[in-house]
């Protein structure tokens, strides 16, 4: 008999609760999503790509990975392993006042994540730009491995998601 891996079930728990809040409560709107089998390394990558309805400014790509090492210590029920998922936001806004705006982001993710994340902002922008007008890409990484123990807070933590938008994004509707 076939048993979903952390992996599957974590991903179809999303993926569902994402799906509903487009389809449902239409408080979002969804740009693409990916489920990806890296057949080189065997690992997995499940992504999706969203924004707020009325803030499309912002856009956000959650994405769940399972690393090869991952998927075999649950698979094969190796002892003394804890397999889990890690999970990652990828947030991209444009800023004009780099200085000022940054800081605020910063400010922004630590209210709403406190300790639970690693971010870095990275800036970017076109070279022949005549105003300035830089794309922050914000890559937040959870410290701890998901599980199946987490199905619970996903609701709670997409609720969180939906705010950090809408504060980075000037209190979006």
């Amino acid at each position: 008999m076939y048993d979903p891996t952390i992996f599957e079930n974590l991903k179809v728990a999303f993926e569902n609760h994402i799906y509903d809040l487009d389809n449902l409560e239409r408080l979002i709107y969804i740009h693409n999503h990916s489920d990806q089998l890296d057949l080189a390394v065997m690992s997995r990558k499940f992504t999706i790509r969203f924004s707020l309805k009325g803030c499309h400014a912002v856009t956000c790509e959650l994405a769940l990975h399972a690393s090869t090492q991952e998927l075999v210590n649950e698979i094969l029920e190796v002892g003394d392993t804890e397999p889990g998922c890690l999970l990652t936001l990828r947030v991209r806004h444009q800023v004009r006042d780099v200085e000022t705006e940054c800081r605020e982001i910063e400010q922004i993710l630590g209210k709403v994540w406190e300790d639970d994340i690693f971010f870095l902002q990275t800036l970017s922008f076109h070279f022949d730009q005549k105003k300035r007008v830089y794309l922050n890409t914000i890559d937040i990484d959870f410290k701890p491995k998901l599980t199946e123990e987490h199905m619970g807070e996903i609701n709670e933590f997409l609720k969180n998601v939906l705010e950090m938008i809408r504060l980075i994004g000037d209190n979006c509707k």
